[in-house]
């Protein structure tokens, strides 16, 4: 079964950027090769933080979005260091269904 990711990466500038991939180490190097998105083109070099694994594309690509537009900078970075990503959104996708 394939697995798809969604990953946090700091950039040179210290602002974090989100995506997703089915290949975090491909798309790590094509970010840093200045190929990946605009946005990170000029803020290399770039650092993996974190990755976490999805079993489909749908949950990925909520949890990406959730990430970025649901967080502040400072519960980003407080979910990275612990480690919780997908606990917490699976918390809170499961609340907002619930509810």
């Amino acid at each position: 079964m394939k697995s798809y990711f969604v990953y946090v990466l700091r950039c040179a500038d210290d602002t974090l950027y989100c995506g997703y991939t089915d290949d975090v180490t491909k798309r790590l190097e094509t970010h840093n090769s200045g190929k990946g998105a605009k946005y990170t083109k000029a803020r290399r070099p770039l650092q993996l933080l974190t990755s976490v694994e999805f079993s489909d594309k749908k949950h990925a690509l909520k949890c990406e979005w959730w990430f970025k537009h649901k967080l502040n900078r400072s519960q980003k970075l407080k979910l990275i260091k612990e480690r919780a990503i997908k606990e917490t959104f699976e918390k809170e996708l499961l609340a907002k269904e619930e509810g």
